[in-house]
């Protein structure tokens, strides 16, 4: 017959199945911007103490349980297309959840989307830098919504080719207030810009499009054709490439004509992406679409290409960011979930794990805002702004393909280091998993990129001179890093003179000379414990890429600088 005490031990067993044990609580509370010491002591380092103290009401929101809340809902519920209304009217809307609203009205009003070139114009010579470290910290809200962030940032070097479309938008894609809708620009307080290049038959080969512009008697164009991959559908106006009679151009595509009727842009269907889910890309046909030209006939390239340079730069900071928030999540689970007797940070193998991915990610930081300074700098006079301007020429192809083709690796191990409960949506893990591959595909592919560094090297010898003189500021500091720096010359020497092998070496040389630049800011500007796992990794010669592998190194030390604090 049962006891007292029988009962009152199946009272305890029922509230042990209710209540977990050892389970990690979630990363929110902190300071996104402070955490980050690799993000900090950069923007310090090419800004200022008082650059980085704006920052931290970003970085506060951003680590907030709301704006992780957000996030989630922003990716459980995907955008929905409405090709007509009730009365059976073509009007192509998407519609978001409220939570993609929220976290575009925070992104906007930190001034993350085309803010800093007005900024920079008014003075601000940290205007671009301040902006990227920022859009990195955001990004750990929620990527999706960086796109029409991002779009939105990239188009006003292009406007700038026309003085009068320049001073039509400029003014309200650099707006820092959200407001979504379909209305004529004149109307609207802040807008957003997308774009449209890609064709079925071409992808990346924009040359090969299609899509016809036709000139209309009031000196607009008339389009008539689609664009195979367009994101954002409901921004504000898009800038697009079409065949005029004088070759390649590119228009401005306004969403709604300035008599408040809605321009003929069909949205045919949204993409069903592998991950970027909150963020709707979609397929449109034209079919006398309105669109103003944007620079010459024929000019079409040209004229985005600093636009290219743009989205380019934030695919690198969207991929570092999560990288970042990967190894945060991975170092904080560590550093709270026992097993076997310890935490697992105390576990030697699990140290060399999440420091080999923390490393990674510090060589992704310092790249990216190294990068994003020289968007500032371009403006210097002289010697020092020839270097800015040649440096980013070589190095946006370099870090977008070396930085986004490590991102997935990075990824994959940091989930792996929450085990079962990484594999879980509820983790956060598998979104960044999903959105990893992304940026490696977006502005180029891995194949686009490395070829752009050789056409760089090819027919740029300034942007040569500039990646030697960048890296050699770290000679001496490492011997390591010495000998890589000789070793990628040697390389580069062979394949330039051997043009049957170019071509085929392009990724090799590439990442070669990513991971050499990393090695050279780690080596200058990082801590000691951190350069020194860096070179003897990833300079060396037996590198495999597997994480875990460091052969010794303050392995401690680097988890710990690594790890949030709440």
């Amino acid at each position: 017959m049962p006891t007292l005490d029988d009962a009152a031990g199946d009272r305890a067993s029922r509230r042990s199945l209710r209540t977990a044990a050892n389970q990690v609580p979630p990363l929110v509370g902190h300071n996104v911007v402070a955490a980050d010491l690799a993000l900090s002591e950069a923007v310090v380092r090419h800004g200022s103490a008082e650059v980085l103290e704006g920052l931290l009401p970003l970085g506060a929101e951003a680590g907030t349980s709301e704006a992780r809340e957000q996030g989630r809902l922003a990716n459980e519920h995907h955008p929905e297309l409405r090709a007509y209304d009730r009365y059976g009217d073509r009007i192509d809307e998407v519609e978001f959840h409220p939570a993609w609203h929220w976290l575009m009205e925070r992104a906007v009003g930190h001034g993350l989307a085309a803010a800093p070139w007005e900024q920079q114009a008014d003075g601000d010579p940290d205007a671009h830098l301040r902006r990227a470290a920022g859009f990195m910290a955001w990004a750990h809200t929620e990527p999706g919504h960086g796109c029409p962030i991002s779009m939105t940032y990239a188009a006003i070097p292009a406007l700038r080719v026309d003085e009068a479309l320049a001073k039509e938008w400029t003014p309200v894609l650099a707006s820092t207030t959200y407001d979504p809708g379909l209305r004529p620009v004149a109307e609207k307080r802040g807008a957003l810009c997308g774009m449209g290049m890609t064709e079925k038959q071409g992808g990346s080969d924009v040359r090969a499009n299609l899509t016809e512009a036709r000139p209309a008697d009031d000196g607009t164009y008339t389009l008539h054709g689609h664009k195979w991959f367009t994101s954002a559908p409901m921004n504000d106006v898009f800038l697009v490439l079409a065949q005029a009679a004088g070759g390649l151009t590119c228009f401005v595509v306004p969403r709604v004509l300035p008599d408040g009727t809605r321009n003929r842009l069909d949205v045919v269907r949204l993409k069903d992406k592998l991950g970027n889910r909150s963020n709707a890309s979609s397929e449109l046909e034209f079919d006398g679409t309105v669109a103003i030209r944007l620079g010459d006939e024929g000019r079409g390239v040209r004229t985005i290409i600093e636009m290219v340079a743009a989205t380019r730069l934030d695919c690198v900071l969207g991929s570092a960011a999560l990288m970042r928030r990967a190894v945060s999540e991975a170092s904080w689970h560590v550093a709270h979930r026992s097993a076997f007797g310890s935490l697992l940070v105390d576990k030697p193998l699990m140290q060399n794990v999440v420091a080999d991915l923390a490393v990674e990610s510090e060589a992704a930081t310092v790249l990216a805002l190294r990068l994003a300074s020289a968007v500032d700098d371009l403006a210097l006079d002289g010697q020092e702004g020839a270097h800015e301007a040649a440096l980013r020429r070589i190095a946006l192809p370099l870090a977008k393909f070396w930085v986004c083709k490590r991102t997935p690796a990075v990824t994959a191990e940091a989930l792996e280091c929450l085990g079962g409960n990484g594999y879980v949506e509820e983790s956060l893990m598998p979104l960044l998993y999903r959105e990893a591959p992304l940026n490696s595909v977006w502005e180029g592919s891995g194949n686009v990129n490395a070829l752009d560094v050789l056409r760089a090297l090819g027919r740029e010898p300034e942007a040569l001179e500039a990646w030697i003189t960048e890296v050699g500021l770290g000679r001496g500091g490492d011997a390591r890093l010495d000998a890589a720096i000789d070793s990628t010359l040697a390389m580069l020497g062979e394949l330039m003179g051997d043009p049957s092998a170019l071509e085929v070496g392009a990724r090799r040389l590439a990442g070669r000379m990513a991971a050499v630049l990393q090695g050279s800011l780690l080596v200058r500007f990082s801590p000691p414990e951190v350069a020194d796992v860096f070179c003897a990794s990833r300079l060396g010669t037996s590198y495999d890429g597997t994480f875990g592998a460091l052969a010794g190194g303050d392995l401690r030390g680097i988890v710990e600088r690594a790890t949030p604090t709440v």
